[in-house]
């Protein structure tokens, strides 16, 4: 069960680009993105990891949806906040559960918890930091970035799709040993059932 792959950005194949200063402002296709302009495009792609998860899911589940009509969905229900200075702050993980759960689908915070094992029919959107791209390096901290993690291989290492890793292999079928994981989870995440 492999979910089809959305990076937070419409143009995967420049993820590496971006990362490394290139403006999103010029992202050829972020017009599919359903941002209302290229402005509103370019200040959130930093903020849509989660976003870029849902997606995911729903596409898996025969619903495909443009990253920023979920995004504002999921905002009206408290899943992101703008602040006063016009700093963005989420995914609150709440209101994604509670848009997911107005569609019947009855997801569940995980807090202080190792990854789950998942069920064939279960995903997992784990915070990580975004180091993860590079799973020889050493994080920081845990946490301030969301994977989808969609199941396990025959040796037993979780498999997750990474919306900002920098080149396909690091961001299709990523797979990493539970213990090489656990380096970059904070522990909490969204599991939601198929």
């Amino acid at each position: 069960m492999i979910p089809p792959y959305f990076a937070q950005w419409e143009s995967a194949d420049l993820v590496s680009e971006f990362l490394q200063g290139r403006s999103a402002a010029t992202d050829p296709q972020w017009r599919e993105s359903g941002a209302q302009d290229v402005a509103e495009y370019a200040r959130w792609v930093d903020h849509l990891c989660g976003m870029a998860c849902l997606k995911m899911v729903m596409a898996h589940r025969g619903q495909p949806h443009r990253i920023h009509d979920l995004r504002r969905h999921v905002q009206a229900l408290g899943g992101y906040v703008e602040e006063a200075d016009g700093s963005i702050r989420g995914l609150i993980y709440i209101g994604a559960v509670r848009w997911l759960d107005a569609r019947g689908i009855a997801a569940r915070i995980i807090l202080d918890e190792p990854p789950p094992q998942l069920a064939p029919s279960e995903f997992y959107i784990a915070s990580v930091h975004a180091m993860i791209r590079t799973p020889e390096a050493t994080p920081p901290r845990t946490g301030g970035h969301l994977v989808l993690v969609f199941g396990r291989d025959d040796e037993g290492r979780l498999r997750f799709h990474n919306p900002s890793g920098a080149t396909p292999t690091e961001q299709r079928d990523v797979r990493l040993a539970p213990d090489a994981f656990s380096r970059f989870h904070a522990g909490r995440g969204i599991l939601i059932p198929m």
